[in-house]
């Protein structure tokens, strides 16, 4: 599988995940349609599926239009197939959905929103966390709890170090400022920060992470209890 980034709106990323050997693909939380068809008919892709981390519409705003275009199919949670614009599969938590070579498993995550969900394509240790988890980051809360959400991002640490993170947002750096406030003698982070700034000059996403380097510099991921993660959750919300 070759996953490919597709930046949209001001700092979205969309994500295809190509089967090479048929040229078919998933793609992850379409924000808008036009820049995704671009690619899609440059590469002459046959895009099967579109998968949905949450209802928001810069995570669903091209479902319409992708799905009239290519006759795609869209899978998102079963407790938020009223919110999903033209879903046509609804999946339980902790379900395993497979298509010829696309396998994931899905992962009920809240906190962000109430159906907030996770891809996690365990075969190439691939997870997709949409706006629950950023690098250096965490999503705002809107639906859930503050013990929804710290439940939700224990989850996310639980999966190997090696697994690749693809989120919703290219929000590291700024987030940076923020772990950097908290955790300034980590060095772990600032060489993070290093990295990243060298791709951002280059003009690369800094996605992906891995679940390795959000527990060495993600404060959110380094907090020990619900209580220091509200107090951070709180203060970021100021930042």
């Amino acid at each position: 599988m070759k996953i490919e980034i597709i930046k949209c709106l001001q700092d979205n990323y969309s994500y295809l995940v190509i089967d090479e050997s048929n040229n078919s693909a998933c793609v992850i939380d379409p924000s808008e349609s036009k820049p995704l068809i671009k690619f899609i008919e440059k590469k002459s892709i046959n895009l099967k599926f579109i998968l949905n981390t949450h209802h928001h519409y810069d995570h669903v705003g091209g479902n319409k239009e992708l799905k009239k275009k290519y006759n795609s199919k869209v899978i998102g949670f079963c407790n938020d197939k009223h919110r999903i614009p033209e879903i046509d599969i609804s999946l339980k938590d902790r379900e395993i959905w497979k298509h010829n070579n696309f396998e994931f498993k899905i992962f009920h995550v809240p906190g962000h929103t109430s159906g907030h969900i996770c891809f996690h394509f365990y075969k190439q240790k691939i997870l997709f966390t949409g706006d629950t988890l950023f690098s250096l980051g965490c999503g705002r809360i809107f639906e859930g709890t503050y013990e929804e959400m710290y439940q939700s991002i224990n989850l996310i640490k639980s999966f190997p170090l090696e697994t690749k993170i693809y989120c919703g947002h290219e929000y590291t750096l700024k987030n940076s400022e923020f772990c950097s406030a908290y955790d300034s003698e980590n060095i772990n982070l600032k060489n993070k920060i290093f990295s990243v700034k060298e791709k951002l000059k280059k003009n690369l996403p800094s996605i992906p992470t891995t679940v390795k380097e959000e527990l060495d510099c993600n404060i959110f991921l380094r907090t020990k209890n619900l209580e220091g993660f509200s107090k951070l959750r709180d203060l970021k919300d100021n930042f």
